[in-house]
């Protein structure tokens, strides 16, 4: 129970600076790509940030793996965490180290409770359409037969594949710019799934909400009801005048009409 608190204040503790660091890795896996005249220097520098950015998405899988009490639970149902930590070991190349931070900013951000799921997908759609702009712009613009030669092209194609339209005034022509293509395409298919679903979720919620407070009103309306004809027969049965007894009773007319008779007698 203690090694779960724990492990729950660290992904706390660890969960701002690690989106920081995502997006450090943004800008140095980018500005070699904009910045065609960049120097050797600069290059190596945003590699080097790039590796640092994801030994650090690494030590905190490794540290949340030490932290749980139960590892071959965490291993099991973090598999994609392991495999983004893994994945850029297999090959090092910049487009791997790229998946594999997004695959681990989006884990840790769906692990944080106080993100909601229409921030998560906004984000989403802002990460991927501006991560596959520039993924397909590194590996089209010294294509010979590539039409993507401009960072305004890449930003366009991105946005046209990822909602499906698919123009194709622009398109990729390299093997590894058709992999980020296909990419984009399930991306932005899922992304609209969970947008309609999340939009259908809403609609359900207050339309149940709606038929709650009707049977609630209507409730209310009933129990009022019943308490206005109490009401009415409470006042119906004061108003009712209460019975007349008789000045006399049997007894006392049988009994007076002796006494009568008698006074007459000597009264004359």
């Amino acid at each position: 129970m203690k090694e779960s608190s724990a492990q729950d204040r660290w992904e706390h503790l660890t969960q701002r600076p690690l989106l920081a660091l995502a997006v450090l890795f943004a800008v140095a896996y980018a500005v070699p790509i904009v910045d065609i005249s960049a120097g050797r220097p600069l290059t190596m520098a945003c590699t080097v940030v790039e590796w640092v950015v994801w030994g650090a998405f690494a030590a905190d899988y490794l540290v949340r793996l030490a932290l749980t009490p139960h590892r071959r639970e965490f291993v099991r149902t973090h598999w994609l965490d392991l495999g983004a930590v893994v994945l850029p070991l297999l090959q090092p190349l910049r487009l791997l180290r790229l998946v594999s931070t997004l695959m681990l900013v989006g884990r840790r951000a769906r692990m944080a409770s106080q993100i909601r799921v229409t921030t998560y997908v906004a984000g989403a759609v802002v990460g991927l359409l501006m991560f596959g702009s520039l993924a397909v712009l590194s590996v089209e613009r010294d294509s010979p037969d590539g039409n993507i030669r401009t960072l305004g092209d890449a930003v366009w194609w991105s946005f046209t594949t990822m909602t499906t339209v698919g123009y194709g005034d622009h398109a990729p022509t390299t093997g590894l710019g058709r992999i980020i293509a296909v990419g984009l395409m399930l991306s932005g298919i899922a992304l609209l799934g969970v947008v309609t679903a999340n939009i259908a979720a809403w609609f359900i919620e207050r339309f149940e909400k709606d038929d709650v407070e009707e049977q609630r009103q209507t409730e209310a309306i009933r129990a009022l009801t019943a308490e206005v004809r109490a009401l009415r027969a409470e006042v119906a049965a004061l108003r009712e005048p209460p019975s007349r007894p008789d000045t006399a009773s049997p007894g006392a007319r049988q009994s007076g009409v002796p006494l009568l008779t008698e006074r007459r007698a000597d009264g004359g």
